[in-house]
């Protein structure tokens, strides 16, 4: 894999960590109706793993040639 291309990748994973910030804080403190809070939260958390697997396999895979 090209420095470039886990480039973007990491940056992806970083979008997706803080779109799953975001969407959290709006789960938590602006939406009142439980199902819509629920499907939010769910959503993020999902978006916050995969971000996080996705870093740590670009940081472990080490350098790139």
């Amino acid at each position: 894999m090209t420095s470039m291309m886990k480039m973007w990748i990491s940056f992806a994973s970083m979008g997706f960590m803080f779109f799953a910030i975001m969407t959290i804080y709006f789960s938590r403190y602006k939406i009142k109706q439980k199902i819509l809070k629920f499907v939010t939260a769910f959503a993020a958390y999902i978006m916050m793993i995969a971000g996080g697997l996705t870093m740590l396999y670009i940081v472990l895979s080490g350098p790139s040639n």
